[in-house]
């Protein structure tokens, strides 16, 4: 074999999954209930890839993110079923202290509102050398909390780890919270939403530090955001989801040139185009369900225009759509009737 025809065999290998997530169903109890907010959710994420998660507020994208590492923001959430495999481990299955020594040292999360989730009593670099000393001890925790913060563009690094949070711009708070995230080298990063506190020009600068430290570090990245624009640009594969479950799952250029799902084909219709000069002129009408009493059958039925009898009564698998494309239609199901409503 030719040594071009071997690169060209290399290049086709796929890479390989970090991480699979196969069935994942969490539940809330509520004063109204109990509430499923992620439903039989599948996705995996190849080492060093971008993964998008999007959809509309209410959906389900933080909840899925949270239970990865089961870092829920309630003590009356928790994974009901499913599997999460990181590495070939199932985290579902870890203890608390196993599942600890995961948590930000080998998958990390940046979360959307750094004024939440930064200590204000703490330095910046106190706070990137506490990550890292909690899983290597501190000898040497503050140059690597300098080191990180260095490497996510904070000027005079030094100098701005012993400043306190309040004394940064918003952007700055930003990069500081992704430094604490990043300080261990994690192989998988979650970003939930990470640009939405942000003005339109720091937003771009996140978004490319993300694309950098990428680069840098070899790490995958699982994207949270309702920005469809962010997707386009970031990620390799887009995973669509709807009240609490993917409706659509494919390479991101395949999926928004070709969108499988009416959901997503409403959710590309009503985006506003920079290179486009006409209108928005279609929107999704109504609303997302509430989960205490989702509809039966296709959650996106009562918003759909192509309903049929099946969507009101029967869940629509993933049908293949082509290959590494999947939708939850009936549409794509070539043994249903088709009649409209």
């Amino acid at each position: 074999m030719s040594d071009l025809a071997t690169a060209d065999s290399m290049n086709r290998v796929a890479p390989r999954i970090l991480l699979v997530v196969e069935n994942l169903t969490t539940r809330i109890r509520t004063a109204r209930g109990t509430v499923t907010p992620v439903d039989d959710v599948s996705l995996r994420i190849p080492t060093g890839k971008a993964v998008g998660l999007v959809g509309e507020s209410g959906s389900g994208k933080s909840m899925t993110a949270f239970s990865i590492l089961r870092l829920f923001p309630t003590a009356s959430a928790w994974v009901d079923a499913g599997t999460v495999i990181f590495d070939g481990r199932d985290l579902t299955r870890l203890h608390d202290a196993a599942l600890r020594t995961v948590r930000g040292q080998e998958i990390a999360m940046v979360f959307q509102d750094p004024a939440t989730y930064l200590d204000p009593v703490l330095t910046v670099g106190e706070q990137a050398a506490e990550a890292w000393a909690s899983h290597h001890g501190w000898d040497g925790a503050w140059a690597k909390a300098v080191e990180a913060l260095g490497l996510v563009g904070l000027p005079d690094p030094a100098e701005t780890a012993r400043r306190f949070p309040h004394e940064l711009s918003g952007g700055m708070r930003q990069r500081a919270l992704i430094a604490q995230a990043i300080v261990c080298r994690p192989r998988l990063l979650i970003a939930d939403e990470p640009t939405t506190a942000l003005d339109v020009t720091i937003q771009a600068q996140i978004l490319d530090l993300l694309r950098f430290l990428r680069a840098q570090l070899g790490m995958a990245l699982l994207l949270i955001t309702h920005d469809l624009g962010v997707v386009a640009e970031m990620c390799d594969t887009v995973a669509v989801m709807y009240a609490g479950r993917i409706v659509e799952l494919g390479p991101t250029e395949r999926v928004f040139a070709s969108p499988a799902h009416p959901y997503t084909q409403g959710l590309l219709a009503s985006a506003i185009s920079v290179q486009q000069a006409q209108e928005v002129t279609k929107a999704i009408e109504g609303a997302v369900p509430d989960l205490h009493a989702p509809p039966p059958g296709c959650r996106f039925h009562p918003r759909c225009p192509f309903v049929m009898p099946v969507c009101r009564t029967e869940v629509p698998p993933a049908f293949q759509v082509e290959h590494d494309h999947s939708s939850a239609c009936w549409l794509h199901d070539r043994s249903v009737e088709r009649v409209a409503r």
